[in-house]
């Protein structure tokens, strides 16, 4: 049964500094065993995904999560757990609460780190994956260009302003119509007394900019033996004009992983919205076998 409007809910999580909520929009028939956990980028939020998750609710329970500090979830008290393990941690939660034994996972970006850091675990509940322009390698060129924009609080006098805004720092996502972008920048939007803000926490930039070339390389080789521990299928859908993921790092993974594929998507830099029925296609003909 494919149920084509979304439903909202939130799941209760823990951090050492105590407990937040994570919101997250849910498609498909609630009864469905088979689940599909999305999860978005840095600054995106779980509404990313509404196409893609709508075009495959025939099939799945499609979760769309906001990773806390983005969307309609809660800020964390401690910018310091705005990090990967924090992240997996309330990932299983979110699995718990849905009662699912085993998901499927597509990542874009953070959404694949976060997949590869769940799957690499002992008994990991994730099925299979998919990689939206994302590997255990990530760009310097791409780090320096994110840093330029992550972790401001720009203030817009008009909505349409704070929509253009966000059209610009996402030109690498490549060519969309204008009712696209205003759909994928709605729910990255809120309305602050006479003026239009981002809804992510500008405190996640706070580990971002911590992050050193040690610990850059540690977390990099935590990734690498992740991927080589998972056992289920990968697919990695790297964008051609990405400056995050190289085609070499596609390569390594394809060599170093189980069961790693890999497909380029053209005419597309970090990383592609899967808004498009070409990359639909990609996902669909990938998860539902």
């Amino acid at each position: 049964m494919s149920i084509s409007q979304p439903r909202l809910a939130t799941v209760q999580c823990l951090s050492p500094s105590g407990l937040h909520h994570m919101a997250y929009t849910e498609w498909g028939d609630p009864a469905n065993p088979r689940v599909l956990v999305c999860v978005h980028g840095l600054t995106r939020c779980g509404r990313d995904f509404d196409v893609l998750a709508q075009a495959l609710s025939d099939v799945y329970r499609v979760v769309c999560p906001d990773v806390v500090g983005r969307g309609a979830s809660d800020w964390l008290k401690n910018p310091a757990g705005y990090a990967v393990p924090q992240y997996v941690s309330d990932m299983v939660t979110l699995i718990a609460r849905l009662g699912a034994t085993h998901v499927d996972w597509f990542g874009t970006s953070m959404g694949g780190l976060i997949g590869m850091g769940l799957a690499g675990v002992p008994d990991t509940p994730i099925r299979k994956m998919l990689l939206n322009d994302v590997g255990p390698r990530i760009n310097a060129p791409a780090l320096t260009r994110i840093g330029d924009y992550l972790g401001q609080a720009p203030r817009f006098p008009t909505l349409d302003a704070c929509i253009d805004y966000l059209r610009m720092t996402s030109l690498p996502f490549g060519p969309h119509t204008a009712a696209e972008w205003r759909a994928l920048s709605l729910p990255l939007i809120r309305q602050e007394n006479d003026y239009f803000v981002l809804r992510y926490d500008p405190a996640i930039a706070v580990p971002f900019a911590a992050v050193t070339p040690q610990l850059a390389m540690a977390g990099e080789m935590a990734l690498w033996a992740a991927l080589e521990a998972f056992d289920g299928p990968v697919l990695v859908a790297r964008g051609e004009q990405s400056d995050l993921l190289s085609r070499e790092t596609v390569a390594e993974m394809k060599m170093r992983g189980r069961q790693v594929s890999s497909v380029e998507i053209p005419g597309v830099g970090h990383a592609p919205t899967f808004v498009h029925d070409d990359q639909i296609r990609v996902a669909r003909e990938f998860f539902v076998k």
